[in-house]
């Protein structure tokens, strides 16, 4: 829609040219909703979602929208950044959370019954609770304990750890958390706490600060400089004020995720601000929690649904034709997706949904390629073969009618006819070509007369600013002209006299791509080498389908992205997409 949207701003023109202004026509020529399968949000089963959420002809979309639009992906860039190793972090829940989860469960399906009234609860408002109690059970009630391997008392130990490793390089960190942000009224936040524990473990409260904390540009200037210096070792914030324009890479040494974003482009943001040029480490780190059993799992996966087809579409390599429901560059949010759910059934199954995916992108690469080859073995080679064939003969004519048209002996002279004028004497009919190149008006190939048989078309070529004389028979044979008198006749022998070489050269590409032709009809037969792997995995994936209760159906659809802070506002709770 995004697409659509900016295109009517800045191509409505062309949209207009192509029937395309109107967004029913938009989407019907680049796109389908399609039924999707996902994990719940309540993180215990599956549904099945309609959404907008397949594209075609991409190609063409594409080569509209560059019209207008200077796309640029990173993997384009190649700039120096360091590596990046990331390690994902998984956290067992508290038995408090593992309730309170089922109880989100049990919310869900009495909203999907319609047993309880949307103001008072909805998928929305669940999906948030889960959102919260995926990072902290506290901020569902700040009463219930401080469980002591939470998410955020395992980042307070790994953020120290590093902290003391580096103390002598003096190198910073920073902590992305979207969800409860600090607050002046006493009430709990995963900040403060967070703070709280770090300087428990032995981190200065000098060598940590909130983002939040530097509410206007100047003092956000003064606050990276001291992290850019290393005073300040330890900076927390959100990916709304801590992503783009935060410039204070020089010695970050590891990132912390502590929660997902709703947006794709909010984590490229985060590991934007260390995977950066300007950082003086060579490798750094990158780490995401995930709790077990809970919401993470969940919320990964909507980041990877939409990372999909933003990778596929602002792609710098060609757009796949249609934009399915996989691609490469979102594995690496399943592989998060998988660490993070409880039930070995969806863990096995969101491992054969990376596997099987994998295997169809290698069936779909190597089905081009056979495509490819086919059109080679029908067309290409075909023709080509044809040609070289044709070329071999006229080359062999043009070697005869060449020793029928030459004098023999040493130091003999071919006559050269230039402007219906024969010359016998080598220097003049060298000083003669010279005086027609100087004479020419315009750089258009004109006829000057014949040597050795051979035609002479004299034209400039105004890209290499040269002098070129076409020796034309069968073939035409360039000869690149000089200042010299002498030196001319010499080239123009050369090449006639290089003829044998040309021969040879072509019947060798003739023979090699008669050799590729019987190669390629043999390729083109060739199948998947992975199929009856792709088969089996399919097949099981198919069982545990239908184990996880995927022909349920559920439309309610919850893809809100919510500010930062606690609660989304909408005008109406059950917000739908």
């Amino acid at each position: 829609v995004e697409l659509y949207t900016m295109q009517r701003y800045l191509q409505y023109h062309t949209l207009e040219v192509n029937k395309l202004q109107h967004f029913d026509a938009w989407a019907s020529t680049f796109g389908e909703t399609v039924t999707a399968i996902e994990l719940a949000p309540e993180g215990t089963g599956y549904r099945a979602k309609t959404r907008f959420a397949k594209f075609y002809n991409l190609p063409e979309l594409m080569n509209m929208f560059k019209e207008v639009a200077d796309i640029k992906t990173s993997d384009m860039l190649n700039l120096p950044v360091p590596k990046a190793n990331y390690t994902n972090i998984v956290i067992k829940p508290s038995e408090i959370q593992e309730e309170m989860v089922k109880d989100l469960a049990n919310r869900a399906e009495r909203v999907r019954n319609k047993m309880v009234d949307s103001s008072i609860d909805n998928m929305l408002k669940i999906t948030n609770d889960g959102r919260k109690l995926a990072l902290d059970q506290r901020l569902i009630n700040e009463m219930l304990p401080d469980f002591e391997e939470s998410k955020v008392a395992t980042c307070a130990n790994n953020v120290y750890n590093i902290w003391e490793k580096n103390t002598d390089k003096k190198s910073a960190q920073l902590v992305f958390c979207d969800l409860s942000t600090p607050k002046a009224d006493g009430t709990f936040n995963v900040y403060s706490d967070l703070k709280n524990k770090l300087i428990e473990n032995g981190i200065t409260e000098q060598e940590i600060a909130f983002i939040h904390e530097a509410d206007n540009e100047v003092k956000k200037k003064e606050l990276f400089s001291k992290v850019r210096k290393g005073q300040v070792r330890v900076l927390i914030g959100s990916t709304q004020k801590m992503g783009a324009g935060t410039n204070c890479q020089d010695r970050l040494i590891a990132l912390h995720d502590l929660d997902c974003p709703w947006r794709p482009s909010d984590l490229i943001q985060r590991s934007g601000r260390i995977i950066r040029q300007g950082n003086m480490n060579p490798e750094v780190g990158i780490f995401r929690y995930v709790t077990e059993k809970t919401f993470d799992a969940y919320l990964y996966q909507l980041v990877e649904n939409k990372q999909r087809f933003i990778s596929q579409i602002m792609t710098s390599k060609t757009p796949v034709r249609s934009a399915e429901d996989i691609d490469e560059t979102a594995l690496s949010y399943a592989e998060i997706k998988a660490l993070a759910a409880g039930n070995p059934l969806i863990i096995e199954k969101t491992d054969l949904d990376t596997q099987v995916a994998k295997l169809k992108l290698l069936k779909q690469s190597h089905l081009s390629q056979i495509y490819d080859i086919e059109d080679k073995v029908i067309k290409y080679y075909p023709n080509e073969i044809k040609r070289l064939e044709l070329r071999v003969n006229n080359i062999k004519e043009d070697i005869a009618y060449l020793k029928d048209k030459t004098l023999i002996g040493e130091d003999v002279f071919n006559p050269m006819k230039i402007n219906d004028i024969v010359y016998d004497d080598k220097k003049v009919a060298g000083e003669k070509i010279i005086e027609v190149c100087k004479s020419m008006s315009n750089p258009t190939p004109i006829s000057i007369g014949e040597y050795r048989g051979f035609k002479m078309e004299l034209y400039f070529d105004t890209i290499s600013k040269e002098y070129i004389l076409n020796m034309k028979n069968n073939i035409t044979y360039q000869v690149r002209l000089g200042n010299d008198v002498y030196g001319n006749i010499t080239r123009i022998d050369n090449v006639l006299d290089g003829l044998e070489d040309k021969l040879k050269n072509c019947e060798s590409m003739l023979e090699e791509t008669n050799k590729q032709f019987e190669n390629a009809r043999i390729e083109s037969k060739r199948p998947f080498p992975q199929e009856e792997e792709l088969k089996t995995k399919s097949k099981r994936l198919d069982e545990l389908n239908i184990l996880l209760n995927m022909n349920q159906k559920d439309n309610e659809i919850v893809d809100g992205e919510p500010d930062e802070g606690d609660n989304p506002h909408h005008n109406n709770p059950e917000y739908t997409r």
